[in-house]
């Protein structure tokens, strides 16, 4: 299953039914998952670990050293679970000593052009759309999906089951369960189409809602619509996430549109 073209170290770890096609270059110190797929003109750096049944599509260069003028060669990685396509073109760098990884998830979809930084954690279930760029340590979380031309800054956190439309640049962080657009990025409602195409009930989505309509539409500051939300909206977990997620914020959260106009 390996091309006579391919150029493959002997102390990588590839497990069976892995295909690597010509002109793709394996190093040292990697590991291959099972059933994984990897095309023409591929690049694969020491530290990179690949999980199972993985598209990897030409041109890829996974597992580089990070863009960080810190970096001094410490040993790091890259992690990538399973059910992960890589599209074409993708740069995927490895970690430094603040995080020592780099992490992708399982069942991802990392559309061409793509760049993920050093020590960035991407969660299971995210779609990053073609030419986003990823800066360093930045997370996001389970289910998030990033379209086209995404620019996001480097530390963000972009929450669960968000949506964020093309060409925005993300400043901030990106509370779960919202829709966000516009220059400066902003609310502009709950990820309705996606909570319901992952079957969340009406019950709960009415609650998301309530909370984000006191936190981004109700004119009081973050302070005092957090306790509101708290204190006036029934109990849940995604009521909990919301609350954490942005108690927990160290860049501060996107703007409501209204007020992101008026600044």
């Amino acid at each position: 299953m390996i091309h006579q073209f391919a150029c493959v170290n002997e102390n990588a770890k590839i497990d069976k039914n892995v295909t690597i096609e010509p002109f793709t270059t394996i190093y040292e110190d990697v590991v291959i998952g099972e059933n994984t797929w990897i095309g023409s003109n591929v690049t694969v750096m020491p530290g990179t670990r690949i999980g199972k049944n993985c598209r990897i599509f030409p041109g890829a260069i996974i597992g580089a050293i990070p863009q960080d003028l810190k970096f001094q060669g410490e040993y790091t990685t890259l992690e990538i679970g399973d059910n992960t396509t890589v599209r074409e073109c993708c740069t995927l760098n490895r970690g430094t000593k603040a995080k020592n990884k780099t992490i992708i998830g399982s069942n991802c979809l990392l559309m061409a052009y793509v760049h993920i930084a050093h020590d960035c954690i991407i969660g299971n279930n995210v779609i990053i759309g073609n030419a986003s760029q990823i800066a360093g340590e930045v997370v996001v979380d389970d289910f998030a999906i990033l379209s086209g031309i995404v620019a996001v800054h480097q530390f963000v956190r972009i929450g669960m089951h968000t949506i964020i439309s093309g060409g925005s640049l993300v400043r901030r962080d990106v509370p779960p369960y919202t829709s966000s657009a516009h220059e400066p990025l902003s609310y502009v409602g709950i990820n309705l189409v996606g909570l319901k195409r992952r079957n969340f009930g009406q019950d709960t989505i009415n609650i998301i809602h309530e909370c984000y309509r006191i936190i981004f539409q109700s004119n009081l500051n973050l302070t005092n619509a957090l306790h509101k939300v708290e204190n006036e909206t029934s109990e849940s977990a995604e009521r909990d996430n919301i609350l954490n997620f942005i108690k927990l914020s160290k860049r501060g959260i996107m703007k409501g549109f209204t007020k992101a106009l008026e600044e």
